[in-house]
């Protein structure tokens, strides 16, 4: 039986290999029709996005010496897509340069998040020192364990700034810290730092929810359900026993206390999912270790692992639902897009720790335990009593505790936890109300206002939405703006909810913001094509396409034309240059006289009212005397099939054309970006949770291009490559790409795997294609990991064949 997958003209899938059955003996084997692939909305987002970006760079700051980085793709609520970048300037890294560029489900860009104000001009020219630098932040903490090597960065500050960023772990004041610092390498001052440590302040027996059922494997406190979710001792170690039956009740029995804190954490997944459409603490379906038995009135994040002391008495562990829950969730907040770092003085780092309030809030909501138990509120840490002075931090009322109600100036220079309470006092708004009745109690506003809640699973939808547009110049401005956004992008056709949350952050004195959404904004949709894609002229020529439009969603509204060209050189206009959704434009593409011969990819934007969508046209500028057979840089589909014999072996890693993620085993690159554009033909586009997790595993995979007709005279074939390994390959995996003609084949390119560390890196390889000419060939492209288990990725993009 042959299993074939096309990936067609509009598939853009994950996961192309069909699987084979095996019948029963004497049975009829009956075979359905396949479904057609659906398009991955990651990939969609990702290459909207990159679209957006070549054709907007002004929008982005971007300076010429800059590269920009796709970082990822996270997944929101509702289909709405969030793609991250980061970016390089002179090959130095950007710190403050992120931004997130926002989609929905289709592809269409519904608003983007940009960190930096404007585009950098800097030296990259170090005036003093690494070693200078390193002496300067060693300094600042007490007890030096481990610095790391100073890093050269661009900061992104005005015009940019160039600093060592040094990482230094070790003690101070007592606390455990990893503190980075960032020194000026013109001046050697200390212009900035911040620590990736966040502390809550300076038949299975719990100690706060009685008898318990919690996932764990059979004999180890980890959680088979929950990757990366286990708990243990100062050590590191994972809990062992005999059985699954953890724990005795006791408030100062470390099981117990594991018991207390796998739950917490298992119920705060769960609410994530549910609730918020997060995939695990990490949002990429993992989490993090934790451990117990610190012997510390405290609990914290590392940035690798959470850590619970005791409280002062010493008679409870810190590990009720809501203090695990907020050491989690600096662990979200750290792997959301924008990170912990940067920001103004405390206030980013406050609002870290109200996101861990938040965080613990919404898992006792959803845990939602009676009375006698830990019931749901909107006060941290009531249960563990940490310093004996009951709760240590009051949402509805963070001046009950001492801590700022409202936002004002002095909040960048107030201490972290008590620069928490404006964004706890604005998310109790949202959620409740100022006065929410039912014995909930009432909240005071900072402007008099009343203010109408519209329930705590609503508000904690936005208030993700709103840390999935994180940069790492986050405020309480920026925020405003963004939960702005995600109200409407995820509530689309009402008013309630974005009305609520501007009302909500005017009660705590952040205020309307310069260039904030109106809550009338109508989420209208629409698409946009190009016949031809593609076209092609000589220097002084032009050439032609129509560009369509159709309202998707909603009504139809007005949309403005142009597009960028990349390189630069063509220039593109359009009659008419806005259109009504529904209409169509010709785009006439003039290119200037001396324009180098190439191929020229022209971004065509088409910005609506409250959405942007492109498209691509790929120019080819030459006499004529060398004519494009065939190409394909896979930015659309061409008809390529996967398994095309139906003889493939590879349990994981086939053949797809997507976007692909990252990855990386100790800085060998294993998977890259594509040689061009945002797609290629790739082992498995995902990234996972590890570098292993969608490389191509346990045998052979295979894809065919559809049939070429090749022309008489003289043929060539290129193409861009790249076969990426570690140590644990061997002669056995391989990337080969053959010719297939009528009368038999040819290999282009051969090459094997070894035992060595081999990082991915593009490479192009050309190929005499004159002996096929006048025949129809394919092109097959297999790749193995043939012997032992190993890690093995492969990519191919911009195939073409030229004649002449």
């Amino acid at each position: 039986m042959r299993h074939q997958t096309a990936i067609g003209a509009a598939a853009l899938s994950v996961g192309l290999a069909v699987a084979m059955s095996v019948p029963a003996t004497g049975a009829t084997t009956r075979t359905a029709p396949a479904a057609p692939a659906q398009p991955d909305p990651r990939t969609v987002a990702a290459s909207s996005a990159d679209r957006l970006v070549a054709a907007k760079p002004a929008e982005f700051k971007k300076a010429p010496e800059e590269k920009i980085v796709r970082r990822g793709v996270t997944s929101g609520l509702n289909g709405l897509q969030h793609v991250s970048y980061d970016r390089t300037y002179d090959g130095l890294p950007v710190y403050g340069g992120d931004f997130v560029v926002t989609t929905n489900a289709s592809g269409g860009v519904l608003s983007t998040s940009v960190a930096q104000t404007r585009k950098l001009d800097v030296s990259t020219t170090a005036e003093i020192s690494a070693a200078q630098a390193a002496k300067t932040s060693r300094a600042r903490v007490s007890k030096v364990e481990s610095a790391s090597k100073p890093q050269l960065k661009v900061m992104a500050e005005g015009s940019g700034r160039l600093v060592y960023e040094t990482v230094v772990s070790g003690v101070q004041k007592k606390a455990p810290t990893k503190l980075h610092v960032f020194v000026d390498a013109k001046t050697g001052k200390v212009v900035q730092t911040w620590d990736e440590v966040q502390d809550a302040v300076a038949d299975d027996q719990s100690y706060y929810h009685g008898t318990v059922d919690i996932s764990t494997a059979a004999t180890s406190m980890s959680d088979p359900q929950r990757p990366g979710v286990r708990c243990g001792g100062q050590n590191g170690s994972t809990y062992t026993g005999s059985d699954s039956a953890w724990g005795n009740g006791s408030g100062t029995n470390l099981e117990t206390a594991c018991v207390d804190a796998m739950l917490a954490v298992q119920k705060q997944w769960d609410m994530l999912d549910t609730w918020l459409g997060r995939d695990g603490i990490n949002g990429n379906g993992g989490g993090f270790p934790m451990r117990v038995g610190l012997n510390q009135a405290n609990a914290y994040w590392n940035g690798s692992y959470t850590n619970y002391g005791r409280n002062s008495s010493g008679t409870r562990q810190a590990t009720g639902a809501d203090v695990v829950a907020h050491e989690n969730g600096h662990a979200v907040f750290s792997t959301t897009p924008g990170g912990a770092g940067g920001g103004n003085g405390n206030e980013k780092g406050g609002m870290n720790e109200s996101a861990g309030d938040i965080f613990g809030a919404l898992t006792e909501h959803y845990m939602n335990e009676p009375a006698n138990l830990d019931p749901p509120d909107y006060l941290v840490g009531e249960e563990v009593d940490l310093v004996g002075q009951g709760p240590i931090r009051n949402m509805y009322n963070p001046g009950a505790l001492g801590d700022p109600n409202c936002y004002s100036s002095s909040i960048p220079r107030t201490e972290v936890h008590a620069a928490a309470g404006p964004q706890n006092h604005w998310f109790y708004l949202l959620a409740e109300g100022s006065n929410p009745g039912n014995g909930k109690p009432n909240s005071p506003t900072c402007d008099g206002s009343t203010v109408n809640g519209i329930g705590i699973q609503k508000a904690g939808q936005i208030f993700m939405g709103g840390l999935n547009r994180k940069v790492s110049n986050w405020s309480h401005a920026r925020a405003r703006i963004e939960t702005v956004n995600a109200a409407l992008q995820q509530f689309p056709g009402s008013a309630t909810e974005c009305n609520a949350v501007k009302a909500a952050w005017s009660a705590v004195n952040v205020p309307a913001q310069s260039g904030e959404a109106g809550c009338g904004t109508q989420q209208n949709d629409f698409s946009i094509s190009l016949s031809p894609g593609t076209g092609r002229t000589p220097a002084g020529g032009t050439a032609t396409a129509t560009v369509g439009t159709q309202t998707t969603g909603g009504s139809a509204q007005q949309v403005s034309l142009s597009a960028t060209s990349s390189p630069s050189g063509p220039t593109a206009t359009f009659s008419p240059g806005t259109v009504t959704t529904g209409q169509s434009s010709t785009m006439t593409v003039n290119v200037p006289a001396g324009t180098a011969d190439g191929t020229y990819r022209l971004t065509v934007l088409a910005e609506g009212d409250s959405i942007e969508r492109t498209a691509t046209f790929t120019l080819t500028v030459g006499d004529g005397q060398q004519g494009t057979v065939f190409s394909d840089d896979f930015e659309s589909g061409q008809g390529w099939t996967t398994n095309p014999d139906g003889t493939d072996t590879a349990s994981a890693g086939a053949w797809e054309r997507g976007t692909p993620q990252p990855t990386n085993w100790s800085g060998t690159n294993l998977q890259i970006a594509a040689a061009g554009g945002s797609a290629d033909l790739v082992t498995g586009a995902a990234a996972g949770t590890g570098a292993g997790s969608y490389d191509l595993d346990g045998g052979v995979t295979s894809v065919r291009s559809p049939a070429i007709s090749l022309p008489s005279g003289t043929l060539s074939l290129s193409f861009s490559w790249y076969l990426a390994h570690l140590n644990n390959s061997t002669t056995d995996d391989y990337l080969r790409v053959r010719v297939v003609g009528p009368n038999g084949s040819s290999t282009a390119l051969s090459q094997s795997g070894a035992m060595a560390d081999n990082g991915a890196a593009w490479q192009t390889a050309t190929y005499d294609l004159s002996a096929y000419a006048g025949q129809t060939v394919r092109i097959v492209v297999d790749a193995a990991d043939s012997g032992t288990a190993s890690l093995v990725e492969a990519g191919i993009d911009n195939v073409l064949i030229t004649s002449s």
